[in-house]
């Protein structure tokens, strides 16, 4: 732990810090478990960048630490004889968002890097689209995703268009981390770096060769074309990044009924209508489930506030209601159109790729399987999936057909490296429009799936412990689990365990060990027998440690019952280490 009361009044003395920021710290003074929260340690420069709170203080997302992470950045650039290539920099609609992408963009012109900056804000995906084009060395892209209204955060891209991963990562952060000196970072005068060609604001042409990349990954515009008056789509951005693109692309494709939640359509880095901006939470859906049953809608889209990440809720014609589809069910719905419409219409390759996380579910492994594709798995983050697609490319070696994660992202087609909502907004649309053509509904098309493929249900229960006490409970339910297999869950035998810490999966029959053939990682794998499993492992992103599991059952009431079972089963085993 560093010396934070020291930091602390060194953040009041030193002349490089505003007075604004000064302010901030005097209100604290009389609170010493707040200043050590903010002084105790740097906020982490993490496999993604950073994440955090934004406030003043080194463990804070601010100006000053941004700064510094975009000079660890710039130096790591200029090691690699890469500054001429530029950086492409996009944020989205939170607090400070605007302000940290300039920041970020000055620190690399004073560093001889031109930056990027997008006008005002974007969806993540076009970031990692933008990289590409433009031929960057790198993005930079200011969210936290849908994370609660006081938080914001700062990830970095390499020039494939995904999220850094080895070596660019840890390259960076040993930048990062070697700059203990906040104030000699450098800046310069947004006029000047104009001036010098350093700093170029980006917008409308990159929009419109980004829309046409989403829309060249139709499958089935016929059944657009025909349906397109019958389609009623309900939408909400969430007060995010998503409202301008997400609704052209739907105009442009001809979709005629599109309805946009009013109260979420607009920019606000408060989120007022909802307590977090996730589309995994059921509140995110009130308004949106409102208007659908206003309107009669077919379907209702909801994207986070960078708009990577998609919720869908469907209707069922049976019972008027709509329902809930999770990361994995929308995903692996989207998975068997696309495969399914290539294979009809003659475009499926031979050598065709799914690629998916581990944590995701079963079902589309048995989709791959169907449509004679090669099913890749991948460490969580789509940023291993982005370097399965760079992989496949240098290779040679077969075609990406689709990828995606439990945590509500997909990708259709590489014009992007990151997992593209915008796009999954429109594969659905198309989806409807082609099942309604066929008189079903998606959630006609979700349990045609059932029946074809098997029950599958998959869930995950995260469990939040904040601070300096909460790192450590995490780290040692993680010990527990590496040193304390279970032998059985839920009436399930453990089969095999994968540590991929240890890059081992260990046979529990015949002891045998071989490697996982991915990247170490703190995670944990139990497969279990009846086509069930369970992982552990820490959040990158949050406080939180996840437990992520999934059954196969005969009908949506027994894989219910068997997830509620090995549900309680992990629980108990938490609960008596909490």
């Amino acid at each position: 732990m560093k010396d934070y009361r020291k930091i602390y009044e060194e953040w009041l003395e030193n002349p490089y810090f505003d007075e604004a920021t000064k302010e901030e710290l005097r209100a604290i003074a009389g609170d010493e478990n707040e200043i050590r929260e903010r002084f105790y340690t740097d906020l982490e420069f993490g496999t993604a960048g950073l994440r955090g709170i934004i406030g003043a203080g080194i463990n804070r997302m601010n100006v000053y630490t941004v700064r510094r992470a975009t000079q660890g950045l710039a130096n790591y650039i200029i090691r690699q004889g890469a500054a001429a290539r530029g950086v492409a920099i996009a944020f989205d609609s939170r607090h400070m968002s605007p302000e940290f992408a300039t920041e970020a963009a000055l620190t690399l012109a004073a560093n001889g890097i031109k930056a990027y900056r997008f006008e005002s804000l974007r969806p993540t995906p076009e970031l990692s689209f933008a990289v590409r084009k433009l031929g960057c060395i790198a993005g930079i892209n200011i969210t936290a995703s849908h994370n609660p209204p006081e938080y914001n955060g700062y990830k970095v891209y390499w020039e494939d268009g995904a999220q850094f991963t080895p070596p660019h990562d840890q390259g960076v952060t040993k930048e990062v981390m070697a700059i203990t000196d906040l104030s000699s970072v450098r800046t310069m005068d947004e006029a000047e770096a104009e001036k010098q060609g350093l700093y170029q604001i980006i917008g409308a042409e990159i929009d419109d060769a980004y829309i046409a990349e989403v829309k060249a990954q139709v499958v089935n515009q016929g059944a657009i074309d025909r349906m397109q008056d019958q389609i009623t789509i309900v939408y909400t951005p969430l007060h995010g990044t998503g409202n301008i693109p997400a609704r052209r692309v739907m105009r442009e494709l001809g979709f005629t009924h599109v309805h946009v939640v009013p109260q979420q359509e607009l920019p606000d880095g408060d989120f007022p209508t909802v307590s977090y901006p996730n589309p995994e939470a059921e509140e995110a859906f009130a308004l949106g489930l409102s208007l659908a049953k206003e309107t009669d809608a077919d379907l209702v889209l909801a994207t986070d506030p960078d708009a990577d990440r998609l919720g869908v809720y469907v209707k069922d014609a049976a019972s008027g209601k709509y329902i809930p589809l999770t990361g994995n069910m929308s995903g692996s719905l989207l998975c068997e159109y696309v495969l399914s419409q290539k294979a009809a219409n003659g475009t499926l390759p031979a050598d065709g790729q799914v690629v998916k996380s581990i944590v995701t579910t079963n079902l589309v492994d048995a989709v791959a399987r169907h449509y004679h594709a090669e099913l890749i798995e991948v460490l969580t983050g789509f940023k291993w999936i982005g370097k399965q697609i760079l992989k496949t490319e240098q290779e040679g070696k077969g075609t990406y057909l689709f990828g995606m994660e439990e945590s509500y992202g997909c990708l259709i087609g590489t014009y992007a490296r990151d997992k593209d909502a915008i796009s999954a907004t429109a594969a659905l649309c198309e989806a409807a429009a082609y099942y309604k053509e066929k008189g079903m509904t998606l959630w006609d098309a979700m349990l045609a799936m059932y029946e074809k493929y098997g029950y599958y249900k998959d869930e995950v229960k995260s469990i939040g412990l904040k601070g300096i006490e909460g790192l450590e409970k995490i780290r040692a339910i993680m010990e527990y689990f590496r040193a304390h297999a279970p032998q059985e869950l839920a009436g399930c035998r453990v089969l095999a365990v994968r540590d991929y810490q240890e890059d081992t999966i260990r046979d529990c029959e015949s002891g045998q060990i071989r490697p996982t053939g991915l990247p170490k990682s703190n995670v944990l794998y139990y497969e279990l027998e009846d086509n069930a499993w369970l992982c552990v492992r820490p959040s990158g992103t949050e406080p939180k440690i996840k437990f992520y599991y999934g059954v196969k059952g005969s009908s949506l009431e027994d894989a219910g019952e068997k997830s509620a079972k090995m549900g309680e089963a992990v629980l108990s085993i938490v609960n008596g280490l909490l």
